[in-house]
C-alpha cells in the first residue's frame, strides 16, 4: 500500500487563518521533496540515445546536466531533501497561500468551494523559480557557472535568470521568437536578472540556421528553442542546459506546491474532490498533482485532471510513444504523449503550454488511467480569465487560465447537480506581462484554433522507430 505523503504539521499555534487566505508559517514549508516514483505500481520506461536507440547512458546525460540532478532523474526515494542554501531562497516566497475563491463561487453561484494555490507570488511571478533554484545551485556544486535553457511565454526563462543571478552564476534564453516578439517586456525582465536573451530560431546554432533556412518566417516552437539551448550546451565544457518542465527531477522540485496545499487544506478540514493545473509540459501539474497521487492509488475520490489547449493537444489528441524532446534530435528519446517532435503550434496561441511533449511521469499516470485530461480552447480561457480578474482581483497568466476554465466548467456543472465537492487548483502565476493577449481578447481579436487531425496524423507519422524496452 502506498504510503501518505502529508507531513504533520508541527506548530499549529502559528498558524494563521483568515476566512479566505490559508497560509503557513516559513516554519512549514516542506524541507524535503516528494518523489511519486517511489509509489507507482508501474516503472517508467527508461530514456533512449538518440544516437544508439538503447537506454541512454550516464556519460551521454553527464554531457549537460550535473550527477546530482541524474540521481534525482532515477531516484527511487520517496522523500529527498531540499539542501540548506535552496530552502534558504525558496523562503523569499515560500510557503505560498491557498485562497478560497469565494466571489469567484458567487459569480458562479456553485455549491463548489474552490481554493487556488497562489503561485504568482514568486519573485518572478510563478511556479517556475520552484526548480530554477535547485537546478542553478546543483550546476554551481557541480563547478558551473553557466547555464543555456529555452522559454515559451517566458516564465520559465525569467526563473532561471533570477536562480542564476542569485547563485552568481550567468545564463542564455532561447525564446520563442513568436513569444519573443509578443512580449518585449518579459525579455527585459530577464536581461534586468542579467540574462541575454536570444529569439529562437536564431542564426547563434546550426540547429536554428537550419530551420531558418527552410523557414525565415518561422515562428518557432519549443522544440527548436530546446534543440539550440541543448546544441550550445553540449558544445561548452563551462555550460551545461537547464529545462523548466518535462523531467522527473523538474516535477520532483515542484511538489512543493503539493506539500503544502496538502497541509493548508487539512487546517481547515478540507480533501478535495477535484485538483486542476494547467498543462505544458508538467511541472505545474504535476507540483500540484503529485502529493495526491498514493491518496488516488489507494481509492480515494479524487480526480486530478491536466488542462491543456485546444492549439496544442498533447494530452488528448497526441501519441503515447517514444519521441525526441526537441525537433533536431538532440535530445534523448522518452516514452511520452507527443504531438510529434516537428510539431509548432500556431502563432495565434496566446501564452505559452506550446510543448509537443508531456513529462514521462503525466504520461505514464495518464496512460495507466489514475489521471485524467481535457483540452479548452483559447476564447473559453480568457474568458474565464476575465471572471477570475474581476472577482478575485488576479489578473491570471493564460497558461493558468486553462486551469480556472476547466474549474468554471467543473463549478458550474455542480451547480446544476446541485452537489458539494471541494475543487482545488494552480494558480501558476500572474499574467501582467500578458496584457497584449487580454488586449485582443477584449478587441474580440483573438480566435479559436483547434489544430488539424490531417497536421497532427502527419507529425506523428514522423515518430522514430526504436525498439521499446521493457519497463
Amino acid at each position: 500500500m502506498a504510503q501518505r505523503t502529508q507531513e504533520t504539521i508541527t506548530t499549529p499555534p502559528t498558524v494563521s487563518r483568515c476566512v479566505e487566505r490559508i497560509t503557513l508559517p516559513a516554519s512549514e514549508m516542506p524541507r524535503s521533496w516528494y518523489n511519486v516514483q517511489a509509489d507507482l505500481p508501474f516503472r517508467l520506461h527508461p530514456p533512449l540515445s538518440p544516437a544508439s536507440g538503447k537506454p541512454v547512458s550516464p556519460a551521454e546525460l553527464g554531457r549537460i546536466f550535473p550527477p546530482q540532478l541524474l540521481e534525482q532523474e532515477m531516484s527511487g526515494e520517496r522523500s529527498i531533501p531540499i539542501p540548506e542554501e535552496v530552502l534558504d531562497i525558496l523562503s523569499m516566497w515560500r510557503p505560498t497561500p491557498l485562497v478560497r475563491a469565494t466571489r469567484l463561487e458567487r459569480a458562479l453561484r456553485t455549491p463548489a468551494r474552490i481554493y487556488f494555490k497562489h503561485e504568482g507570488v514568486s519573485p518572478t511571478g510563478s511556479h517556475k523559480p520552484n526548480t530554477a533554484v535547485p537546478q542553478a545551485y546543483y550546476n554551481r556544486q557541480h563547478g558551473i557557472l553557466r547555464l543555456t535553457t529555452e522559454t515559451g511565454a517566458g516564465q520559465w526563462g525569467s526563473a532561471l535568470a533570477f536562480a542564476t543571478q542569485m547563485l552568481g552564476m550567468s545564463c542564455r534564453v532561447y525564446m520563442v521568437r513568436v513569444s519573443y516578439d509578443q512580449k518585449p517586456y518579459r525579455r527585459t525582465f530577464m536581461r534586468l536578472y542579467g540574462a541575454e536573451v536570444l529569439a529562437s530560431p536564431s542564426t547563434n546554432t546550426q540547429a536554428g540556421r537550419a530551420v531558418l533556412a527552410e523557414n525565415p518566417d518561422s515562428p518557432g516552437s519549443l522544440g527548436i528553442a530546446i534543440s539550440e539551448a541543448v546544441e550550445e550546451a553540449a558544445g561548452r565544457e563551462d555550460t551545461n542546459y537547464s529545462l523548466g518542465s518535462v523531467l522527473n527531477h523538474v516535477l520532483l522540485h515542484q511538489t512543493v506546491i503539493g506539500l503544502e496545499a496538502k497541509k493548508q487544506l487539512a487546517l481547515v478540514g478540507e480533501v478535495p474532490d477535484f485538483i486542476y493545473g494547467c498543462h505544458g509540459g508538467g511541472s505545474n501539474f504535476g507540483g500540484l498533482a503529485l502529493p495526491f497521487i498514493p491518496d488516488i492509488l489507494e481509492g480515494a475520490p479524487l480526480r486530478a485532471v491536466a488542462v491543456e489547449p485546444d492549439s496544442c493537444p498533447t494530452l488528448t489528441r497526441g501519441r503515447f510513444a517514444f519521441d525526441y524532446g526537441d525537433t533536431a534530435k538532440l535530445t534523448p528519446i522518452v516514452k511520452m504523449y507527443t504531438l510529434g517532435h516537428d510539431f509548432i503550434p500556431p502563432a495565434s496561441h496566446a501564452g505559452g503550454l506550446r510543448y509537443h511533449g508531456a513529462a514521462p511521469l503525466v504520461s505514464a499516470l495518464l496512460d495507466a488511467g489514475v489521471i485524467g485530461a481535457q483540452a479548452v480552447g483559447q476564447s473559453e480561457v480568457f474568458a474565464a480569465a476575465r471572471l477570475f480578474a474581476r472577482t478575485e482581483g488576479i489578473v491570471p497568466a493564460p497558461e493558468s487560465a486553462h486551469a480556472i476554465a476547466a474549474v468554471v466548467r467543473q463549478a458550474e456543472e455542480l451547480r446544476e447537480e446541485g452537489r458539494s465537492a471541494v475543487i482545488l487548483f494552480s494558480l501558476s502565476g500572474h499574467g501582467l506581462f500578458d496584457l497584449a493577449a487580454y488586449e485582443a481578447h477584449l478587441d474580440g481579436k483573438l480566435a479559436d484554433f483547434a489544430y488539424p487531425g490531417e497536421a497532427i496524423a502527419a507529425s506523428l507519422a514522423r515518430l522514430p522507430q526504436v525498439d521499446e524496452p521493457v519497463a
